[in-house]
């Protein structure tokens, strides 16, 4: 191995971090945790960018655009999280697990937005949904192998 392969080697090391001694469903269930809070931040953040510029919640036409932004970056941080802890899958589970939480969000809970428990209630389904993203992505990798 010659010095250049041994610098690269232990600069990717240390951009990564280890994934610290805890059972692997309960980093997913806080990466999911903060994934869904991370998305209640951003509407959030979203609703309040168009009131100042629109005086009014609605953000109208960009509405969809803007909420496909969240979700995109959500699904990218997720996915950073997870890579630097070292788990297997970084960019499948955040995929599937925030586009479940929209999915469920969309199908059940549209009418109780504004609702000041659905603070709680996306980041815990955020949780639910990257465990199931996980069985998901291990039973593709069984049926792979």
């Amino acid at each position: 191995m010659s010095q250049e392969e041994d610098d690269e080697a232990a600069e990717q090391r240390s951009r990564r971090y280890d994934a610290p001694p805890l059972p692997p469903a309960l980093i997913l269930a806080v990466v999911g945790l903060l994934c869904g809070f991370a998305t209640i931040a951003g509407v959030w953040l979203g609703e309040r960018g168009c009131e100042r510029f629109r005086d009014t919640t609605n953000c109208g036409a960009l509405g969809l655009p803007l909420l496909v932004l969240i979700v995109g970056v959500t699904m990218v941080l997720g996915g950073l999280t997870l890579s630097r802890l070292a788990m297997p899958h970084p960019r499948l589970i955040p995929f599937l697990g925030v586009a479940f939480m929209v999915a469920l969000v969309v199908a059940f809970l549209t009418g109780h937005l504004d609702s000041p428990w659905i603070i709680a209630a996306v980041p815990v389904l955020t949780a639910v949904t990257f465990l199931l993203a996980n069985l998901v992505a291990r039973l593709l990798e069984r049926a792979d192998a």
